[in-house]
């Protein structure tokens, strides 16, 4: 999509406030160096490049463990955890826009709120496959607390688990480098009107997260 000449002022939709980007900023930060340093882990070419193979296995623990930090931090932002509640919940219209981006027969008006159907997909395997890494690389951190067949399937399933994230981050990053409104967003914060009318039309009328229930 080619955007008008007037879309790189910023003049347009708040869409992440400084604390969503930092959140994004750092976890991207994070995952790079676990990704850059389980490769030179996982492939004796790459481990014979880099050396210090004690330096990359520090750098890669410490690193994944980090992952989560930023999050937990940014939940004391309200926008960090509206966008959260917003990512955890599917619409009708979300099923439709699977439905049409799976055909790919014709082009169709989208249907997406402030994040499309796939966006959310991606965002709950990365939840999910992060705490898996986490727990089974902890196991493999500690030996002393598993036995060796709880270390053996903890290897196999964070192995395995990391190539099927790493491939998930390649897709996540091709999408992103054919939207340059997107990344305009990410980087700044804020959008072009015309983009969002076109790519999350619903953004607007989609139903706010539920807030928490409180207590009598």
């Amino acid at each position: 999509m080619t955007p008008p000449p007037d879309s790189r002022l910023r003049t347009g939709l708040r869409r992440f406030t400084r604390a969503e980007t930092w959140v994004h900023r750092s976890v991207n930060w994070l995952m790079g160096i676990c990704v850059l340093t389980g490769a030179c882990l996982y492939f004796p070419p790459l481990a014979e490049l880099v050396g210090r193979r004690r330096t990359v296995v520090t750098l890669h623990e410490y690193s994944g463990i980090a992952v989560p930090v930023p999050v937990l931090l940014g939940l004391a932002s309200r926008a960090v955890r509206r966008d959260l509640g917003r990512l955890g919940r599917f619409f009708p219209h979300d099923w439709r826009w699977l439905r049409v981006a799976l055909r790919r027969r014709r082009r169709e008006p989208s249907l997406a709120g402030k994040f499309n159907a796939g966006q959310k997909l991606y965002a709950a395997f990365a939840a999910g496959a992060l705490l898996i890494m986490a727990g089974t690389g902890i196991l493999m951190w500690f030996p002393r607390l598993s036995p060796l067949m709880w270390r053996t399937g903890s290897t196999f399933v964070h192995d395995w688990l990391a190539l099927a994230f790493a491939a998930a981050i390649a897709g996540h990053v091709w999408f992103a480098t054919q939207d340059p409104e997107a990344r305009r967003g990410l980087r700044t914060g804020y959008v072009s009107r015309w983009w969002a009318r076109e790519e999350h039309p619903l953004w607007r009328t989609e139903p706010p997260p539920e807030p928490p229930q409180e207590g009598p």
